[in-house]
């Protein structure tokens, strides 16, 4: 925290004020000034008053710490054009980030407590790096081999992305490591409901083991309808539905090495496919939507999410999950232009009519 206070006074980010009287305001003391002016001087701007929140449970992610970071979309996304490439993917941390953000408003917040390679392509890159070390303060942290919590072997024109470790402290945090292995995530005949007239069990257990599959699935989309449906329990959750989640641990043990390996194909094109089962949720009798898109060798964005409406047919709930694809299609062939890979042809999506 001593770091973190230091970094904020050198960037002149904040300034002592006495607490605001005449707002309703829980814990006001800082305020911080970020719009600058052409000269670099900093400008008073409007108000926009913060108040203390705390959205984390006791027992899940009371502990933790969250920040906006990219969509794992667009990482793998990345990856999967290094890969196409050949290019190396390289790695830098700047320090207190958050810090550079350019807010429009001045906001008011508590004081914390205790405080009162070789070649051309590689000359670019150690050129980028020196500018924008000139601008921040940042790590070289080198070859990307680790990125919130994925595991990244760079290969010659091949990625492969997984989370072997991460999956190991999941079998360890939940007693699992001598677990025997499943060959399936999911039995195909199994129902799960809300009501399934089976004991209750410890919510905060429950949604600790979901939880940590459901980071799980940035590199492992074989789990990732197994587990949207465990999710659906979360606030009532029962015996079938844990020994449900312990299955999936289970494939997990069999499948540890288990991730995604991107790699230089002749066909570098979007695809992408679509399906939906019908009224699947024994509940509300909703469907649920699945798409997942794959650029030349292998997918890197996927999706499985129960549907806001209830469909009268199964051509009706195709049509829904088709509309998502598409929705994401449009959005990732925007992306695709950003990365100088504009898609010259419509974008296929296979659906299951």
């Amino acid at each position: 925290m001593e770091e973190e206070l230091s970094m904020i006074k050198k960037n002149k980010t904040w300034e002592l004020v006495d607490r605001l009287k005449d707002r309703k305001v829980i814990g006001v003391k800082w305020v911080f000034r970020t719009k600058l002016n052409a000269d670099g001087s900093i400008n008073k701007h409007k108000v926009r008053l913060v108040v203390k929140g705390y959205a984390q449970v006791c027992g899940v992610d009371y502990l933790d710490t969250f920040a906006p970071v990219a969509r794992l979309d667009i990482i793998r996304l990345v990856l999967a054009v290094a890969a196409q490439n050949g290019w190396k993917v390289f790695q830098l941390d700047v320090k207190s980030a958050f810090l550079n953000g350019i807010l429009q408003e001045e906001i008011y917040v508590e004081q914390p407590e205790g405080f009162v390679e070789q070649g051309g392509n590689g000359k670019l890159v150690e050129e980028f790096k020196r500018e924008m070390m000139q601008i921040f303060e940042m790590t070289d942290l080198g070859l990307m081999t680790y990125f919130l919590g994925m595991e990244i072997k760079q290969l010659e024109d091949e990625v492969f992305i997984c989370q072997k470790e991460y999956a190991k402290e999941i079998l360890k945090k939940f007693h699992m490591e001598d677990c025997k292995a499943m060959a399936t995530p999911m039995n195909q005949k199994d129902s799960l409901s809300k009501e399934d007239g089976t004991d209750k069990v410890e919510e905060s257990y429950f949604r600790s083991m979901v939880g940590c599959l459901m980071y799980l699935t940035a590199t492992r989309p074989d789990i990732l309808f197994a587990v949207s449906i465990l999710s659906r329990f979360m606030h009532c959750a029962s015996e079938v539905h844990l020994k449900a989640t312990k299955r999936v641990n289970r494939y997990i043990k069999g499948t540890i090495d288990f991730g995604v390996k991107f790699k230089k194909c002749q066909n570098f094109k979007l695809l992408g496919f679509s399906d939906s089962d019908w009224g699947g949720s024994v509940d509300d009798m909703k469907s649920t939507s699945k798409y997942y898109f794959s650029l030349g060798s292998r997918v890197f964005s996927w999706c499985s999410k129960k549907q806001d409406i209830v469909a009268q047919s199964t051509t009706e709930a195709e049509f829904v999950a088709a509309t998502t694809a598409v929705n994401q299609a449009l959005w990732l062939r925007k992306l695709l232009c950003d990365l100088h890979l504009k898609q010259l042809n419509e974008i296929e999506v296979f659906v299951d009519n």
